[in-house]
């Protein structure tokens, strides 16, 4: 296993969906010994692979939480780890017997990260929900919306990862380092409506933002004819966000268009906008998406073509940085983020279910128990 800065932390996952998974990945990419606790069933949960990506660099051991023997086992993980992070909806660890309580009974030092979409408390705590949900009742959706058009935003990306699990991750860091200092644990409550909420404290620091009007005429990144994307005439996208007045520019050079009176002049006029962005559209339409990539290459235009993860994987500014692998036979980021003097860490391998049960179950029959992750 690769080493990392976290090479040392040990993490018990047990298993989820989601932005729990991701974040105990993003530990183990940063070299946490993260051992997933997964479910007794041959087929994965609904949507995901077999092997998702979200396990790479975990050991796992197979368990029945609901049965007292394996619920015992668990505890005694709970024991030698430094963090453990779940994701169900507040009670059910409690009814497993494996609740902050618990756990903090026998390792008083235990972060215990809880990851949830609505927190651990309040009206909609025992709700259902999902990511755009979450997203409509933190504000965090609004400002998407186009004019006229829906609001909507990339899946998973703003909340699951956003709002949740990057929340959660730096909850149990911050956390973490607290516990090495004073001997004591806590609890993260990470939720994902107030993960989102937050991150819009930015959107927010811009003038007139937080007024309650609709989105293309109160946030000054929607609506505009620089910021957003357009359609090529071969049917894919290109994106467009020059916000700063010296970059609008170059937009506007590199168009032909920096004589025009309405271009040059009117770049925050919102009154302007609808005009200025049909006739960017009309524009942008004549040409395919390659046309427009050679002609913003270079400059600083902020101008870039929308790819999918394969394509942007052979991008040259990715694989120069080495942003993308094949492992295991599936496309995937490296870790992020990197470290001076420290080349990107190819992902380790994606573990299979119940692989290191029985390691890890002889780990706990030691003399020194969990002597930390293992050469495979």
């Amino acid at each position: 296993m690769s080493e990392g800065p976290l090479n040392g932390l040990r993490i018990l996952e047990i298993e989820g969906i989601g932005p729990g998974p991701f974040a105990a990945m993003m530990l183990a990419d940063l070299g946490a010994d993260v051992i997933v606790v997964h479910r007794p069933r041959d087929t994965p949960a609904a949507g995901l692979s077999a092997r998702p990506i979200t396990d790479r660099g975990k050991r796992s051991i197979v368990l029945n939480l609901k049965a007292r023997s394996d619920r015992d086992l668990c505890l005694k993980l709970v024991t030698h780890a430094d963090g453990l992070i779940e994701g169900f909806r507040p009670g059910v660890m409690e009814r497993l017997g494996l609740g902050p309580e618990a756990c903090h009974a026998i390792n008083p030092r235990l972060v215990y990260g809880r990851m949830t979409g609505w927190g651990q408390n309040g009206p909609l705590a025992e709700r259902a929900g999902h990511d755009l949900n979450y997203l409509s009742l933190a504000g965090a959706l609004w400002p998407s919306a186009l004019g006229e058009e829906r609001p909507t935003v990339s899946p998973t990306l703003m909340g699951d990862i956003g709002g949740g699990a990057l929340y959660l991750v730096a909850g149990m860091l911050a956390r973490l380092l607290a516990a090495k200092t004073h001997g004591k644990g806590t609890v993260v409550d990470a939720a994902i409506c107030d993960g989102a909420a937050h991150m819009q404290n930015l959107l927010l620091s811009i003038d007139g933002a937080a007024d309650d009007g609709p989105p293309d005429r109160t946030n000054p990144l929607v609506g505009a004819h620089w910021s957003r994307t357009y359609r090529c005439a071969d049917g894919r996208h290109v994106s467009v966000q020059c916000l700063e007045p010296k970059f609008y520019r170059v937009f506007l050079d590199r168009l032909g268009l920096a004589e025009d009176p309405d271009f040059g002049t009117r770049q925050f006029d919102r009154d302007a906008w609808p005009v200025l962005s049909q006739r960017l559209k009309e524009l942008f339409a004549q040409h395919p998406l390659a046309h427009w990539t050679a002609l913003f290459e270079g400059t600083d235009a902020c101008v870039a073509p929308v790819l999918s993860p394969q394509e942007a994987a052979a991008h040259p500014h990715n694989s120069a940085r080495g942003t993308w692998v094949v492992q295991d036979g599936t496309l995937q980021a490296t870790a992020a983020p990197r470290f001076d003097g420290q080349s990107p860490r190819i992902p380790p391998a994606i573990c299979t279910r119940g692989q290191h049960s029985e390691r890890i179950l002889s780990e706990l029959t030691a003399k020194d128990a969990w002597p930390g992750r293992a050469a495979e």
